[in-house]
Protein backbone atom coordinates (compact mmCIF):
# COMPACT_ATOMS: atom_id res chain seq x y z
CA UNK A 1 0.00 0.00 0.00
CA UNK A 2 1.27 3.35 -0.44
CA UNK A 3 2.58 5.30 1.94
CA UNK A 4 4.65 8.62 3.21
CA UNK A 5 7.80 7.93 4.82
CA UNK A 6 10.42 10.21 5.85
CA UNK A 7 14.45 10.73 5.69
CA UNK A 8 17.41 12.74 6.96
CA UNK A 9 19.40 14.44 4.70
CA UNK A 10 21.36 17.02 6.95
CA UNK A 11 18.08 19.34 7.56
CA UNK A 12 14.79 19.57 7.31
CA UNK A 13 13.48 15.75 6.75
CA UNK A 14 12.47 14.81 3.33
CA UNK A 15 9.20 13.04 2.67
CA UNK A 16 9.06 10.01 -0.08
CA UNK A 17 5.82 8.97 -1.24
CA UNK A 18 6.59 4.86 -1.04
CA UNK A 19 4.71 1.72 -3.10
CA UNK A 20 5.77 -1.98 -2.84
CA UNK A 21 4.72 -4.66 -4.84
CA UNK A 22 2.06 -6.94 -3.16
CA UNK A 23 3.28 -10.45 -2.24
CA UNK A 24 6.92 -9.65 -2.70
CA UNK A 25 10.24 -9.62 -1.13
CA UNK A 26 12.61 -9.35 -3.53
CA UNK A 27 11.84 -6.51 -6.87
CA UNK A 28 13.80 -4.19 -8.82
CA UNK A 29 13.17 -0.52 -7.62
CA UNK A 30 12.25 2.41 -9.73
CA UNK A 31 12.96 6.62 -8.17
CA UNK A 32 10.40 8.08 -9.33
CA UNK A 33 11.30 12.32 -9.74
CA UNK A 34 9.04 14.87 -9.47
CA UNK A 35 8.00 17.55 -11.83
CA UNK A 36 7.00 20.89 -11.64
CA UNK A 37 4.19 21.13 -9.46
CA UNK A 38 5.70 18.41 -7.08
CA UNK A 39 4.68 14.87 -5.78
CA UNK A 40 1.19 15.52 -6.81
CA UNK A 41 -1.28 13.06 -7.82
CA UNK A 42 0.27 12.33 -11.07
CA UNK A 43 3.60 11.47 -9.67
CA UNK A 44 1.58 9.62 -6.95
CA UNK A 45 -0.12 7.38 -9.58
CA UNK A 46 3.21 6.66 -11.33
CA UNK A 47 4.62 5.07 -8.53
CA UNK A 48 1.68 3.01 -7.67
CA UNK A 49 1.06 2.43 -11.38
CA UNK A 50 4.98 0.62 -11.37
CA UNK A 51 4.30 -1.08 -7.94
CA UNK A 52 1.29 -3.16 -9.80
CA UNK A 53 4.14 -3.50 -12.11
CA UNK A 54 6.16 -5.25 -9.71
CA UNK A 55 8.39 -2.48 -8.94
CA UNK A 56 9.61 -1.00 -5.31
CA UNK A 57 8.91 3.14 -6.21
CA UNK A 58 9.79 6.01 -4.15
CA UNK A 59 9.39 9.65 -5.67
CA UNK A 60 11.35 12.13 -3.05
CA UNK A 61 10.05 15.70 -2.29
CA UNK A 62 12.81 17.76 -3.98
CA UNK A 63 11.00 20.72 -2.65
CA UNK A 64 11.40 19.86 1.13
CA UNK A 65 13.82 22.77 1.79
CA UNK A 66 11.36 25.22 0.66
CA UNK A 67 8.68 27.35 2.30
CA UNK A 68 5.48 26.21 0.67
CA UNK A 69 5.13 29.44 -1.44
CA UNK A 70 5.56 31.08 -4.65
CA UNK A 71 4.81 29.66 -7.78
CA UNK A 72 5.37 26.51 -9.77
CA UNK A 73 8.62 28.22 -11.65
CA UNK A 74 9.58 30.02 -8.48
CA UNK A 75 9.94 26.61 -6.49
CA UNK A 76 12.02 24.68 -9.80
CA UNK A 77 14.07 28.53 -9.75
CA UNK A 78 15.38 27.57 -6.22
CA UNK A 79 16.41 24.13 -6.73
CA UNK A 80 20.79 23.74 -7.23
CA UNK A 81 22.09 20.76 -8.17
CA UNK A 82 24.34 19.48 -5.19
CA UNK A 83 21.36 19.53 -3.30
CA UNK A 84 18.77 17.83 -5.98
CA UNK A 85 21.65 15.00 -5.81
CA UNK A 86 22.21 14.67 -2.41
CA UNK A 87 18.29 14.49 -2.09
CA UNK A 88 18.42 11.05 -5.30
CA UNK A 89 21.55 9.60 -3.20
CA UNK A 90 19.64 9.86 0.16
CA UNK A 91 16.82 8.22 -1.74
CA UNK A 92 19.11 5.27 -2.73
CA UNK A 93 20.36 4.85 0.57
CA UNK A 94 16.70 4.71 1.53
CA UNK A 95 16.14 1.71 -0.55
CA UNK A 96 18.82 0.09 0.63
CA UNK A 97 18.00 -0.07 4.22
CA UNK A 98 14.90 -1.58 3.64
CA UNK A 99 14.40 -4.34 6.11
CA UNK A 100 12.83 -7.57 5.06
CA UNK A 101 13.18 -7.20 1.17
CA UNK A 102 15.65 -8.44 -1.45
CA UNK A 103 16.77 -5.23 -3.57
CA UNK A 104 17.55 -5.73 -7.03
CA UNK A 105 18.44 -3.04 -9.68
CA UNK A 106 17.68 0.48 -9.23
CA UNK A 107 16.13 2.59 -11.92
CA UNK A 108 15.15 6.05 -12.11
CA UNK A 109 12.74 8.15 -13.89
CA UNK A 110 11.36 11.68 -14.48
CA UNK A 111 8.82 14.04 -15.68
CA UNK A 112 9.59 17.41 -16.57
CA UNK A 113 12.46 19.28 -14.57
CA UNK A 114 12.48 15.69 -13.27
CA UNK A 115 13.40 14.08 -16.25
CA UNK A 116 16.20 16.80 -16.15
CA UNK A 117 17.08 15.28 -12.78
CA UNK A 118 16.99 11.36 -14.43
CA UNK A 119 20.02 13.05 -16.75
CA UNK A 120 22.12 14.38 -14.22
CA UNK A 121 21.78 11.27 -12.01
CA UNK A 122 22.60 9.35 -14.42
CA UNK A 123 25.64 10.98 -15.20
CA UNK A 124 26.33 10.96 -11.38
CA UNK A 125 25.78 7.78 -9.71
CA UNK A 126 26.19 4.61 -11.36
CA UNK A 127 23.81 2.60 -9.29
CA UNK A 128 21.04 3.38 -11.72
CA UNK A 129 20.83 0.38 -14.39
CA UNK A 130 18.23 2.26 -16.36
CA UNK A 131 16.90 5.83 -17.17
CA UNK A 132 14.09 7.09 -18.46
CA UNK A 133 13.87 10.66 -19.05
CA UNK A 134 10.01 12.16 -19.99
CA UNK A 135 10.09 15.49 -22.02
CA UNK A 136 13.65 17.19 -19.31
CA UNK A 137 13.77 20.31 -20.40
CA UNK A 138 17.16 22.39 -19.47
CA UNK A 139 19.35 19.48 -20.06
CA UNK A 140 22.11 21.77 -21.07
CA UNK A 141 21.73 24.54 -17.95
CA UNK A 142 23.11 23.87 -14.89
CA UNK A 143 21.07 24.76 -11.43
CA UNK A 144 23.65 26.68 -9.23
CA UNK A 145 27.51 25.00 -9.19
CA UNK A 146 28.72 22.31 -10.99
CA UNK A 147 28.49 20.91 -14.56
CA UNK A 148 25.05 20.36 -16.66
CA UNK A 149 23.49 17.42 -16.94
CA UNK A 150 24.22 17.83 -21.18
CA UNK A 151 28.77 17.76 -20.01
CA UNK A 152 27.78 14.68 -17.65
CA UNK A 153 26.94 12.38 -20.41
CA UNK A 154 30.28 10.97 -20.40
CA UNK A 155 30.29 9.65 -17.04
CA UNK A 156 26.36 8.06 -17.74
CA UNK A 157 26.70 4.56 -17.52
CA UNK A 158 22.71 3.02 -17.64
CA UNK A 159 20.96 2.92 -20.89
CA UNK A 160 18.71 5.69 -21.31
CA UNK A 161 14.59 5.74 -22.90
CA UNK A 162 13.72 9.20 -24.10
CA UNK A 163 10.25 10.25 -24.53
CA UNK A 164 9.36 14.04 -25.74
CA UNK A 165 6.50 15.91 -28.03
CA UNK A 166 6.96 17.11 -31.59
CA UNK A 167 5.39 20.44 -30.48
CA UNK A 168 7.73 20.79 -27.23
CA UNK A 169 9.95 23.96 -27.04
CA UNK A 170 11.73 23.08 -24.37
CA UNK A 171 13.09 20.53 -24.80
CA UNK A 172 12.41 21.39 -28.55
CA UNK A 173 12.74 18.39 -31.68
CA UNK A 174 16.48 20.44 -31.89
CA UNK A 175 17.15 20.16 -28.57
CA UNK A 176 16.06 16.31 -28.65
CA UNK A 177 18.18 15.99 -31.64
CA UNK A 178 21.74 17.35 -29.89
CA UNK A 179 20.61 15.46 -26.71
CA UNK A 180 20.86 12.14 -28.37
CA UNK A 181 23.69 13.41 -30.78
CA UNK A 182 25.62 13.31 -27.41
CA UNK A 183 24.52 10.29 -26.23
CA UNK A 184 25.78 8.75 -29.46
CA UNK A 185 29.26 11.03 -29.41
CA UNK A 186 30.01 9.07 -26.19
CA UNK A 187 28.41 5.58 -27.17
CA UNK A 188 25.71 5.44 -24.46
CA UNK A 189 23.11 3.53 -25.20
CA UNK A 190 19.61 5.31 -25.47
CA UNK A 191 16.21 4.98 -27.49
CA UNK A 192 14.04 8.06 -27.95
CA UNK A 193 10.72 8.56 -29.03
CA UNK A 194 8.93 11.54 -30.48
CA UNK A 195 5.43 11.79 -30.37
CA UNK A 196 3.93 13.83 -33.29
CA UNK A 197 0.58 16.72 -32.18
CA UNK A 198 1.96 15.99 -28.33
CA UNK A 199 4.15 19.12 -25.98
CA UNK A 200 5.08 19.26 -23.04
CA UNK A 201 3.55 17.57 -20.26
CA UNK A 202 1.55 15.21 -22.70
CA UNK A 203 1.25 12.33 -20.04
CA UNK A 204 -0.10 14.28 -16.73
CA UNK A 205 -3.79 13.78 -17.05
CA UNK A 206 -4.60 16.31 -14.39
CA UNK A 207 -3.90 19.12 -16.91
CA UNK A 208 -6.40 18.61 -19.87
CA UNK A 209 -4.75 21.37 -21.87
CA UNK A 210 -1.49 19.17 -21.79
CA UNK A 211 -2.39 15.80 -21.99
CA UNK A 212 -2.69 13.65 -25.00
CA UNK A 213 -4.51 9.94 -24.49
CA UNK A 214 -2.47 7.71 -27.13
CA UNK A 215 1.26 8.84 -26.96
CA UNK A 216 0.85 8.73 -23.12
CA UNK A 217 -0.72 5.24 -23.04
CA UNK A 218 2.32 4.53 -25.63
CA UNK A 219 5.01 5.71 -23.84
CA UNK A 220 4.40 4.64 -20.68
CA UNK A 221 4.12 1.17 -22.53
CA UNK A 222 7.48 1.61 -24.03
CA UNK A 223 9.17 2.87 -20.57
CA UNK A 224 7.24 -0.48 -18.68
CA UNK A 225 8.97 -2.59 -21.46
CA UNK A 226 12.44 -0.73 -21.34
CA UNK A 227 12.76 -1.04 -17.24
CA UNK A 228 11.52 -4.87 -17.86
CA UNK A 229 14.28 -5.62 -20.11
CA UNK A 230 17.19 -3.37 -18.02
CA UNK A 231 16.18 -4.19 -14.17
CA UNK A 232 16.33 -7.49 -12.61
CA UNK A 233 14.76 -8.17 -8.97
CA UNK A 234 18.63 -9.88 -8.51
CA UNK A 235 21.24 -6.89 -7.68
CA UNK A 236 23.69 -6.42 -10.49
CA UNK A 237 27.22 -5.32 -9.66
CA UNK A 238 27.86 -1.62 -10.13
Amino acid sequence: MSHWEHVEVGGPSMRLFVDVPPAARAFAAVIVIQHGPGVDKFIQDRVENLAQHGYLAVAPDLYHRQPEDGDMMTRIGRLRDPEVVRDVNATVSYLRRLKDTQLGDIGIIGFCMGGRVTYLMAGSNPVFKAAGVFYGGNIKKAWGEGPPPFELTPYIRCPIAGFFGMDDTNPSPSDVEKISAQLKKYGKPHEFHIYPGAGHAFLNFLNPTTFREEPAKDAWEKLLEFLRKHLSAIRQPC
